[in-house]
């Protein structure tokens, strides 16, 4: 496998795309003020001599920050580790790795990224799919695992707990791709418990209620979110029945003077209503007798 070779490009010549997160701006603007105060960047950009539609194009591999930053600052060059005669597998995990190793990232871009390695991992070393040990290279350029393990390789060499990487890689393999864009839309950024909960929600349309309402921030957390889908709504109130109340409790709370001076002002509304209920009650109470003296009758 070639040896990258340190290279100092036109930044207009490199080319950015299919990467598996968007830069961010407070990342872009926190970059640009540390090249500013150390006047330089500290890490060189991954970039792969790949060939598109025939012709050789400088494809950017890892340091998307970096290279922005560049741009905005004027610079007309920029330092690279130039890449040739790589395989898809092993460019896109120098993308993961470059990420994982100096990126400070959200729960959601972990996820995918180490979702994403897990998969490469297996494409690249298939006897790990069943725990099985197998000897692997130690020559790889990107100083590749050398235990069966993909959570224990990847927890020893990034520094971070294997369950967490169990965890992290669990919870990202079951988002799809609709899932990442909606959730990196949403106004705070969702946490591991989050991605954790969307991953075990086995109903796709309680999984498609819960991130948009993430997305749309319309719930702190996925749980909550879930919780509010399998709610009961509230029965509908009677709006007579809420005013048959709403008088009841004004009637209780008033004094006999002021219940006699509200009888006299409603006087002429309230004798015809009065009059009409007496009126159905007597016709059915003598309905009833009438009916009582004919059971009667045919014993």
């Amino acid at each position: 496998m070639s040896v990258p070779s340190i290279e100092e490009l036109q930044v207009g010549d490199i080319v950015v795309r299919d990467r598996l997160r968007p830069i961010s701006e407070a990342g872009v603007e926190s970059l640009i003020a540390s090249i500013r105060d150390i006047g330089a960047i500290k890490d060189e950009i991954h970039v792969r001599r790949a060939r598109r539609a025939g012709t050789v194009e400088l494809r950017l591999l890892a340091g998307g920050h970096r290279l922005e930053a560049a741009r905005r600052l004027g610079w007309e060059t920029i330092r690279a580790k130039v890449w040739r005669d790589i395989p898809d597998t092993l460019a896109r995990l120098i993308e993961i790795d470059d990420n994982l190793a100096g990126a400070e990232m959200h729960a959601l871009d972990q996820a995918v990224f180490l979702a994403t390695r897990k998969q490469l991992y297996e494409e690249m070393h298939p006897e790990t799919r069943a725990g099985v040990a197998g000897a692997l290279s130690k020559n790889c350029a990107t100083d590749m695992m050398s235990v069966a393990s993909f959570a224990a390789a990847t927890a020893d060499k990034f520094g971070i707990s294997d369950r967490h990487v169990r965890r992290m890689t669990a919870a990202g393999a079951k988002l799809t791709s609709s899932d990442v864009i909606k959730l990196r839309q949403a106004p705070r950024p969702v946490s591991l418990a989050d991605l954790l909960t969307i991953a075990k929600i086995a109903s796709a349309s309680d999984r498609i209620g819960v991130v948009e309402a993430l997305s749309r921030g319309a719930a702190g957390s996925a749980g909550e979110a879930l919780k509010r889908l399998h709610a009961e709504p509230a029965p509908k109130k009677d709006p007579a029945e809420q005013q048959m109340l709403a008088l009841g409790a004004a009637w209780s709370r008033a004094s006999a003077a002021g219940r006699k001076r509200w009888i006299a002002d409603v006087f002429a509304q309230l004798a015809p209503m009065v009059a009409a209920e007496a009126r159905g009650r007597h016709e059915a109470a003598a309905a009833e007798l009438m009916q009582l003296i004919d059971e009667g009758g045919a014993e």
